[in-house]
């Protein structure tokens, strides 16, 4: 394989790793925002003092790891050192 094919196709998958990050780690963002704050609760905690709502948190969970995920995977495509060997 040529030297210049080898860089090229690393450069790419490089480019391509960076968007599905930011793509991976805006949805997880969006999820986690959604079931925070927008979406209707899940549960309805009724004690003697108060009744309280619950968020999914599950799908906040889901979403908050969806984001570190994507953002570790755009951050590490994106700061990776040329390794020689």
């Amino acid at each position: 394989m040529h030297p210049n094919t080898k860089r090229k196709a690393q450069s790419t998958m490089k480019v391509a790793l960076i968007i599905v990050g930011l793509f991976l780690g805006t949805a997880g963002g969006v999820i986690a925002f959604r079931a925070l704050y927008l979406e209707p609760t899940s549960t309805v905690v009724i004690t003697n003092d108060e009744i309280r709502e619950l968020p999914n948190y599950t799908r906040v969970v889901g979403g908050a790891l969806m984001l570190v995920i994507g953002a570790a995977v755009a951050f590490l495509a994106g700061t990776r050192m040329n390794r020689k060997k």
